[in-house]
């Protein structure tokens, strides 16, 4: 019998709140700052990330035992970060409260799985010819294992792939994102394909070229809004220097 749950036992070991936007309704909404670490018997078998609000600021590599920013703007609070004897402390526990856990539920409990959602889109408005770049954003992971695979016309896609560590969700799922570089041709179908391996699920999402921007239709367009906004500013600076100009009541 399979241990009951998600199979992934998360631990929010960090949640900040600000008790003044809880207090006062007009107050901004509260910011969080979550770190969630999670093991499982499936692969990956344990992760650990840090988000704000929801983004993913730094996630930890457990085989190459470090930790490594989102951004490399975030590069140099890496330094700041949970030791990783700490994170093996951490880690220990988490296996230990899994495995009593499934001892104490095992055939009381269903295990909960949610099923894989995607959606595909493009980086940049979609010129036919010129590289862009396909986002699978997978979402409703729960476990958070399963593998992405790129199709082409049916045919496997192997180079230009990037695919992200999980993103932890408020709703104790899990998120992460496959690019693939590419650029698009009349006729193109691209196809997302999310598989969890443990029961042989599988999700497909397509992508086909849909009112594709001619490129001269977008450097006309974007070359009319830099006029027009030329224009707006031009005249709006006249009348202030009108104003600015005009004699007071008093004089």
């Amino acid at each position: 019998m399979e241990a009951p749950g998600c199979w992934g036992l998360l631990l929010a070991l960090g949640l900040l709140r600000g008790a003044a936007a809880i207090a006062a309704t007009e107050a901004p909404p509260a910011h969080v700052l979550s770190r969630v670490l999670f093991c499982q018997p499936d692969r990956p078998s344990q992760g650990l990330a840090d988000t704000f609000d929801g983004d993913q600021l730094f996630s930890f590599d457990f085989p190459g035992a470090r930790w490594e920013p989102r951004l490399p703007d975030f590069q140099p609070w890496v330094g700041a970060q949970e030791s990783t004897e700490q994170i093996r402390n951490n880690s220990r526990l988490c296996q230990h409260l899994l495995l009593a856990l499934t001892n104490m539920t095992e055939g009381l409990l269903p295990e909960a799985k949610g099923t894989p959602m995607a959606n595909v889109f493009t980086a940049r408005p979609l010129e036919l010819g010129k590289p862009n770049t396909l986002i699978c954003q997978v979402g409703n992971l729960f476990p958070a294992s399963v593998t992405v695979s790129w199709q082409r016309l049916g045919k496997p896609v192997s180079q230009g792939i990037n695919t992200t560590r999980y993103y932890p969700t408020e709703d104790l799922g899990f998120l992460l994102f496959s690019y693939l570089e590419f650029t698009p041709q009349e006729g193109d179908v691209y196809t997302c394909t999310i598989t969890r391996p443990r029961d042989r699920f599988t999700t497909v999402a397509y992508w086909v070229p849909q009112n594709p921007i001619p490129s001269e239709l977008l450097e006309n367009v974007l070359c009319g809004v830099a006029i027009a906004l030329g224009i707006f500013f031009l005249v709006t600076g006249i009348v202030l220097l009108l104003k600015s100009r005009r004699p007071s009541p008093t004089e």
